[in-house]
């Protein structure tokens, strides 16, 4: 049996992911500390993992500190949070041995902790994989949309970020891609190969283990009273879901249409407050996703990778608003699959809205993509896949 340190954000998209893997490895006969926020405390919990935490606001707080409105940005706050999680990493984990490191790869700095303690790691990559070739692309593509001023602005930014945190702690940063993607020797990526935009390229430190939580087989019967078919289920998950203009636009767009629209506001939303609903629209604060995708013909969605998984498991083809981080990828990669539309819910007319949903909800071809697309997202193998591959890891280490 080995001791695993897990190390993760509290964001749900990433965390969610790992929760099946982590029980898995626990059966295994692993045992797993598991650093997150207080929050995602609970259902970490409830995989056998003895969880510490560390301060999830203080986190935000010094990672948007800077200019994050470019990635570059992103990467020099990652890197700026080493402050909040590497001494909470080194209390909570004084005199404990630990033998391997997973950690997500938009932590910001497990590959540091890692360097720290002189442990092997793995990489747990809940969006699409990226290469350090990616990257170069990125900074190029930057480079030649921002002028040059804000340009090396940024890359002065970042430089002095990583030389700060190289001396203080005594490790190694070499560039923007190792702040940002936070590279190992293996990735655990939650998607498929044939999904991930140039899969075929990708080498193999990169697994592709697909979506690892479990779709259910029973239905929540409350809800299902109520919902006829056709049926377009629509949700911005749980971090942008705060959009009142574009529930009232939803309302607009769908509201005198033939399809039986449910919508999902999230727990912050005052469903009073967005007006009138009209009559073919059921207003939730919270919807069981998974079990409403088996019955839905169409999932408008803000793209993060978990809720497009879902979709595209159930072969449910999807309209994307990407609200922010890896969703306008997702979204591209979507309509480039000819698996749905990526729009841009702020200049989007609601007869042109209406016009979009009309034409995919006729479109068999892109529910037949979707299906393909999810086979291939099933076939990854998930979870025990995922632990398989961590075994292997293990066995190259040399590690029992």
């Amino acid at each position: 049996m080995a001791r695993i340190l897990f190390l993760n954000g509290g964001l749900e998209g990433h965390v969610n992911p790992t929760l099946e893997v982590v029980r898995e490895l626990i059966r295994r006969g692993e045992e797993v500390v598991y650093l997150t926020t207080e929050p995602m405390r609970q259902r970490v919990e409830e995989t056998g993992a003895d969880v510490r935490t560390f301060d999830g606001a203080r986190f935000s707080e010094v990672m948007r500190s800077g200019d994050i409105r470019h990635f570059v940005g992103v990467a020099t706050g990652l890197l700026r949070t080493a402050d909040v999680i590497i001494p909470r990493v080194l209390e909570e984990t004084q005199g404990e041995p630990f033998d391997y490191v997973i950690h997500d790869t938009m932590l910001g700095c497990g590959r540091i902790v890692a360097q720290l303690l002189h442990l092997p790691a793995i990489a747990s990559c809940t969006t699409f994989a990226r290469s350090a070739l990616d990257v170069e692309r990125m900074l190029k593509d930057l480079s030649a949309t921002l002028s040059y001023d804000e340009y090396e602005r940024l890359i002065q930014d970042f430089h002095a970020v990583r030389d700060s945190v190289s001396q203080r702690y005594a490790v190694t940063v070499d560039s923007v891609y190792e702040a940002y993607c936070n590279p190992e020797p293996l990735a655990l990526v939650y998607t498929s190969q044939y999904f991930q935009p140039d899969g075929e390229h990708c080498d193999d430190g990169f697994q592709f283990v697909g979506p690892t939580r479990k779709v259910p087989t029973t239905q929540t019967v409350e809800l299902w009273e109520t919902l006829s078919s056709p049926l377009i289920y629509i949700s911005l998950g749980t971090v942008f879901n705060q959009a009142p203009d574009f529930y009232r636009l939803c309302f607009e767009a769908l509201g005198d249409s033939p399809y039986q629209v449910l919508l999902s506001v999230g727990v912050k939303t005052v469903v009073e407050d967005l007006g009138m609903i009209p009559k073919n629209f059921l207003v939730r604060n919270y919807v069981p996703q998974l079990e409403v995708l088996g019955q839905a013909q169409l999932f408008i969605t803000h793209g993060g990778m978990n809720s497009v998984n879902e979709g595209l498991l159930q072969g449910v083809p999807l309209v994307v608003l990407p609200q922010g981080a890896d969703q306008f990828a997702v979204g591209d990669r979507i309509a480039d699959m000819g698996a749905g539309v990526r729009l841009d819910y702020r200049r989007l007319p609601p007869t042109e809205f209406r016009g979009q949903v009309d034409r995919i909800m006729n479109n068999s071809a892109m529910r037949g993509v979707c299906r393909e697309i999810g086979k291939s997202l099933q076939r990854a193998g998930g979870a025990a896949r995922a632990v398989e591959e961590v075994f292997k890891f293990k066995t190259k280490m040399g590690i029992r």
